[in-house]
């Protein structure tokens, strides 16, 4: 990446209490509800909407730090955090209730645990987070509307098969961007200058 990237010269804040703060936040907590939702109730249309509405708030908060100059560093973690969890409930979800097979699952988190490998780099490096990409959100796009229309699936009949259908759309396609990003995340740490040492 270079210095005359617009991502690299994004002010971030130390505020914590902004409206995408917030509204990330409130996605954070419709993840329990989303595991009793699918595991305990299997109330799956009910399950359904709060994916809906945690992959809607997901584009609204990133839209709000934008338009209200709200950006700031914990937003910067929070937002990306929350898409990981959100996934990661997910597929777990999803698998435990034999919607997903399980090598889906492992194929995720190998992506997941990649990036991982890479946050030493990262802090070496001055960064304490990659900056979100267009490929990062639209296989995060495709993977939070892919595994609800999966789990939508379970209501049968023609909208049922319809859903089914999409899912697995949205879901393989999904899994590709998913690791094209990382990969890229990789590229891009791999080519970020490290810090110069202050003796």
């Amino acid at each position: 990446m270079s210095d005359n990237d617009p991502e690299m010269k994004t002010e971030l804040s130390d505020r914590i209490w902004t409206i995408p703060n917030i509204l990330s936040f409130i996605r954070l907590l419709g993840i329990p509800l989303f595991l009793w939702l699918v595991l305990v109730e299997q109330a799956d249309v009910w399950a359904f909407v709060v994916l809906v509405l945690a992959s809607a708030t997901d584009w609204l908060d990133g839209a709000l730090a934008r338009a209200l100059n709200q950006t700031s560093k914990l937003g910067v973690l929070l937002d990306p955090l929350a898409d990981r969890l959100y996934i990661a409930a997910t597929i777990l979800g999803l698998a435990i209730r034999g919607i997903i097979p399980w090598w889906l699952v492992l194929v995720l988190v190998l992506r997941d645990g990649m990036l991982v490998l890479l946050l030493p780099l990262l802090r070496r490096r001055g960064l304490f987070a990659l900056p979100v990409t267009l490929l990062g959100k639209a296989a995060t796009f495709c993977l939070l509307w892919g595994f609800p229309a999966l789990l939508l699936g379970s209501i049968g009949g023609a909208i049922g098969t319809f859903a089914i259908v999409c899912g697995w759309a949205f879901s393989l396609w999904g899994t590709a961007l998913y690791w094209w990003a990382g990969l890229d995340y990789v590229r891009r740490g791999l080519g970020l200058p490290l810090v110069a040492s202050r003796q």
